[in-house]
């Protein structure tokens, strides 16, 4: 390839990547992305559809070797209102969403060109932006995704992560939104009603002191709260969301029994009502991906990126429950995911671009 052609290979990229992040899409509601990712497939030379989930689906004609579905998810963590413009700043580019996962669909986007002018070896593919891939989405739209297709597909490749990661492994999660209700009051003339603000505090402090192993590596996050209705009022009703992790799936029951029931002595103490409801459940199997994860490496180590196997939550956990081999693979450099500071390094799209046509052509052989 040309220098010239190189240069104008990543103003596409970046050209795609400031329209598609520039566009907001909270989970449950990625339609305007949706159809910006529509029209984007389209002008690449493919005839995209949407499924009943809000999913965008592409069949690449052509091909050969096994059929393989790539999907790269539409949503973001953060609300419609935030401020999404990407500038540019010391060689990066920042935005929220700008990397997760802006780039992986402005790559993947640029590669559907070529692919739909069959001008690089390639597998049997077919290209999806996914719905709810973040937060309460609980991949519901790999899922659905999954359920249609997955008796069609050989093997599930997810575009999420950073360049040089290969997700080989997923990480099983839980997710609980906790509500405490009190009869509340006046701050002074109800005092000491109980209070459901009270009993939150007393709540995450509990589970804060929830001993979580390093081995197999868990996690336990309170990511939300709200609640109470003034300064000068007892609190009727406050809330929280809980997220538990863990590699092992035996592990992450145990995080979750002695969680919640940490919560339940709490709110027994505070004499206040308790109501918990699961609003997410991603699960984990094991598959032999071993064939996927070679192919993604030797990609990587033929465009000189060091690979790095790593566990995640991602689109691939609901091919791995469904049976089929999967990975999640990185195409870009960048930080600070799901934080307002988020950033890129434009040139690496070049160099993400390059090692997804080597993992199409590895598969393809």
């Amino acid at each position: 390839m040309t220098s010239e052609a190189a240069a104008a290979g990543l103003a596409s990229m970046v050209a795609l990547l400031r329209r598609i992040c520039q566009t907001p899409a909270p989970t449950f509601h990625e339609d305007a992305r949706a159809e910006l990712v529509t029209s984007m497939f389209s002008a690449a030379g493919l005839a995209p559809k949407r499924d009943s989930a809000g999913n965008v689906i592409a069949t690449v004609p052509g091909g050969r070797g096994p059929r393989v579905l790539f999907a790269a998810h539409i949503d973001t963590v953060f609300a419609a209102d935030t401020d999404v413009t990407v500038r540019a700043d010391g060689g990066r580019l920042l935005a929220p969403g700008v990397g997760d996962n802006s780039a992986s669909l402005a790559v993947m986007i640029h590669v559907a060109a070529q692919l739909a002018g069959g001008r690089v070896p390639a597998p049997r593919a077919t290209l999806a932006a996914t719905v709810g891939e973040e937060g309460a989405g609980d991949l519901y739209g790999a899922r659905h995704l999954v359920a249609e297709l997955g008796a069609a597909t050989d093997l599930f490749v997810a575009l999420d992560g950073h360049l040089g990661t290969v997700v080989s492994a997923g990480v099983a999660s839980r997710r609980f939104e906790v509500v405490l209700g009190a009869k509340g009051g006046h701050s002074w003339g109800d005092y000491p009603s109980p209070s459901a603000v009270h009993a939150l505090g007393d709540a995450v402090a509990a589970l804060t002191r929830l001993r979580v192993p390093g081995t197999p590596r868990s996690s336990l996050n309170v990511g939300q709260v709200s609640g109470g209705t003034s300064v000068n009022a007892i609190a009727e009703e406050a809330r929280f969301n809980l997220d538990v992790r863990s590699l092992d799936p035996d592990m992450l029951d145990a995080l979750v029994e002695d969680a919640l029931e940490r919560v339940r002595q709490v709110a027994r103490r505070h004499q206040v009502r308790l109501t918990i409801e699961t609003i997410g459940d991603r699960p984990v199997a094991t598959v032999d991906n071993r064939k996927l994860v070679e192919a993604a490496r030797n990609a990587l180590d033929s465009v000189g990126v060091e690979p790095r196997l790593a566990a995640s939550s991602t689109d691939a956990n609901a091919a791995m429950v469904a049976g089929l081999p999967a990975i999640a693979f990185g195409v870009y450099r960048g930080g600070d995911a799901h934080r307002l500071s988020e950033w890129l390094e434009p040139a690496s799209l070049s160099l993400g671009h390059s090692a997804l046509l080597a993992l199409l052509a590895n598969l393809a052989a």
